[in-house]
């Protein structure tokens, strides 16, 4: 079972102005503060049921959907790295050089 939350700058990142798009979009925080609480539900769960959600084609990752969203991870034995933080309606070449890393 992961035992910390950790999260690449890439995916912080993408976070980041995803959140600052809707802001801006909305003229309001209210959005991103949604957002941003099904973010942490959705990895406190998989810090439980780390398994639970498809592999990619990447080696030892793994994605979990959340709405437009994806969280692409991998597990260790004592951490959940977040590689990605993906909005689906964006190039998935662009995706998949973050996840080649």
């Amino acid at each position: 079972m992961a035992v910390r939350i950790i999260w690449t700058n890439a995916a912080v990142n993408q976070r980041r102005k995803i959140l600052n798009y809707w802001n801006r979009r909305n003229k309001s925080k209210a959005y991103s503060r949604k957002l941003v609480l099904e973010i942490t539900q959705r990895t406190k769960f998989l810090v439980e049921n780390p398994e639970i959600y498809v592999k990619t084609s990447f080696p030892d990752i793994r994605s979990s959907t959340l709405g437009h969203y994806n969280i692409f991870y991998k597990v260790t034995p004592k951490e959940l790295i977040v590689i990605a933080f993906w909005d689906n309606r964006r190039n998935p070449k662009i995706l998949s050089k973050i996840l080649k890393k």
